[in-house]
């Protein structure tokens, strides 16, 4: 047996038994649960145009409908008249932007600078991070608010500047999954069949890594849209796109009175995190060997 057959034996299986557990993970009402949220306001979101038709920022009645005094606009209007239905709708897809977009930045900065920091050590190991330690020391969401602040609140803004702030997590994840890995048997035997680094990293090392790597994500995305809405709470959030954290910013001037304003896109954003930590979990006991050992 060469040293490449041998190194594709050993390599460890990355995602078939892990795909088999979440099948199994499913099972339980908790997991199926959140699936099935998360789905469903993956499915509104989509759907957004078809639900709400029109721009969701335009006047559409009276100013500050209760729900159910009108039937036109069931969940009611806010203190512009605009309806709270379609801002819930429409602000899905924003939110969910949101969310996706900064975990997808934290992701490819986070991976790209643990991955090296991890494969190589030495200088390159403590030069990257101390450079993530150096972004660590800063407060994540007072470095959004600065960034929004300097560059104006936008959609791409706010979404650039989350996921500036969460990707030292994820390098420092990705370094110790490189670590863990680096010195593993299916590694050694892809050195010995003459592979170079850029392949033991990308086809041999982070397929291995990425379960972990998968598991956070869930955490990424319902930390964007959290801080999103911490945002517009503050006043900082895009008023040309409509998203739940926005919804919030508006309601607040009204939250004594109009508590609904809140409350509506605040129970959306609950519903969402608490589905995206739900399907975390299972991944994470998915995905977990130790799991596995004991099953």
């Amino acid at each position: 047996m060469n040293s490449a057959t041998l190194a594709h034996t050993i390599r460890p299986p990355a995602g078939r038994a892990g795909a088999h557990a979440f099948k199994r993970q499913l099972r339980s009402p908790l997991t199926a649960a959140g699936a099935l949220i998360f789905l469903l306001i993956l499915l509104v979101a989509a759907l957004a145009d078809m639900l709400a038709p029109g721009d969701p920022l335009d006047m559409a009645g009276i100013p500050l409908l209760w729900p159910g005094d009108d039937p036109e606009h069931l969940l009611g209007t806010d203190s512009l008249g605009r309806d709270v239905f379609a801002g819930l709708v429409h602000g899905a897809r924003a939110s969910l932007a949101i969310g996706f977009n900064a975990a997808a930045i934290s992701l490819g900065i986070g991976i790209i600078i643990g991955m090296f920091s991890g494969y190589y050590g030495g200088r390159i190991d403590r030069g990257l991070m101390s450079m993530a330690e150096l972004f660590q020391t800063i407060p994540s969401f007072l470095l959004v608010i600065v960034l929004v602040a300097i560059h104006g609140p936008t959609l791409l803004v706010i979404q650039s500047a989350i996921g500036l702030a969460g990707w030292p997590e994820i390098a420092r994840l990705t370094r110790a999954e490189f670590r863990r890995h680096r010195q593993l048997d299916f590694v050694q035997a892809a050195r010995a069949a003459g592979h170079g680094s850029a392949h033991i990293i990308v086809r041999e090392i982070l397929p291995n890594a990425l379960p972990a790597l998968v598991v956070s994500t869930s955490i990424l995305i319902a930390s964007a849209i959290l801080m999103e809405s911490g945002l517009a709470f503050l006043g900082m959030s895009d008023p040309n796109v409509a998203s739940w954290g926005g919804m919030i910013g508006i309601g607040r001037e009204q939250l004594s009175s109009e508590w609904f304003l809140t409350a509506l896109p605040g129970a959306a954003i609950v519903l969402t995190v608490l589905a995206l930590n739900v399907l975390g979990d299972s991944l994470n006991d998915a995905l977990n060997p130790r799991l596995e050992e004991r099953s």
